[in-house]
């Protein structure tokens, strides 16, 4: 995964002083400005290609960077932890303040509001709209899906329920989870890990300190939403992404199954995101509905 051309760094200071910079690929005059939450463990500028991919077709692109990752100044480990309450409610809401704030400086009219994401970014996202429905009119959810195991093919179904268990705790133990050295996200604080489990093993979304119950608010989601998967990629199959558009059944959903040829590269979990084009386009289609 390569950095792209013609990004710059929009610095953002969260409320609790958390600072991470906010990666822009800006359009003269954009149809559409979509804040891009990536995927768990991977830094804001790996989505460098996709947000270039997007900028041919007139969506200007703000990149968000996960707390703990990449130009976040902030780290997990023993004395610095969070969850998903933080990450949806202190820094989304600041990214998107800046976002407001930039369109606002560059006299963009009227472009359609945008929010999606990769795997745990689309999920993310979904939960985001589903706080602040007034954010966005379109949600666009790539290589991503609820984590329920239930949602899974057997051969998974069989063994995630033990993985679910396992990374929280190892999480416990080692102060952060060590996800470089184990193969999966990054260094992940342990509120995330815990979030992430209780939602992957009881299928309802939730956060340690949110005093909103987030599955009645996705079930009032009424955003035009589409979904991008890929034929081979077992982290997030179809039927993840369904169970996770069978949370919000009064968004109008469209799904769009790439495959090897469509991408012109493996039609897995992070193989598309050097060649994103077909991707861009698959999103930029819901453009073309007219929903606002």
């Amino acid at each position: 995964m390569t950095e792209g051309a013609g990004l710059h760094p929009l610095p953002v200071e969260a409320a609790d002083g958390h600072r991470w910079d906010l990666l822009v690929h800006d359009v003269s005059r954009p149809r559409a400005a979509l804040l891009w939450l990536p995927a768990l463990g991977v830094a804001a500028r790996h989505y460098g290609p996709l947000a270039a991919a997007l900028a041919k077709q007139g969506v200007v692109t703000f990149i968000h960077e996960w707390r703990g990752h990449g130009s976040s100044s902030l780290r997990a480990g023993r004395s610095c932890n969070w969850g998903y309450r933080e990450l949806l409610t202190i820094d989304l809401a600041a990214s998107r303040r800046a976002v407001d704030a930039s369109l606002a400086r560059s006299g963009a009219q009227s472009p359609v509001h945008v929010i999606g994401g990769h795997s745990l970014g689309g999920q993310l996202a979904s939960c985001r709209l589903a706080l602040a429905p007034h954010e966005a009119t379109q949600l666009w959810l790539v290589a991503s899906g609820s984590p329920n195991w239930r949602a899974f093919p057997a051969p998974q179904r069989r063994l995630l329920p033990f993985a679910y268990r396992l990374l929280p705790w190892l999480a416990d133990r080692c102060g952060a989870l060590p996800g470089r050295r184990i193969g999966f996200g990054g260094r992940e604080a342990r509120g995330v890990m815990r979030d992430w489990s209780r939602s992957a093993l009881s299928g309802r979304y939730g956060a340690r300190g949110l005093d909103v119950d987030l599955e009645p608010a996705l079930a009032r989601v009424s955003a035009c939403t589409t979904g991008v998967v890929f034929q081979r990629d077992w982290l997030a199959p179809g039927s993840s992404l369904q169970a996770l558009l069978i949370k919000m059944p009064q968004a109008r959903a469209r799904v769009a199954t790439l495959d090897d040829a469509a991408l012109g590269t493996r039609s897995d979990h992070f193989g598309w995101m050097d060649r994103p084009d077909a991707v861009a386009s698959a999103l930029v289609a819901s453009l073309d509905t007219g929903a606002r």
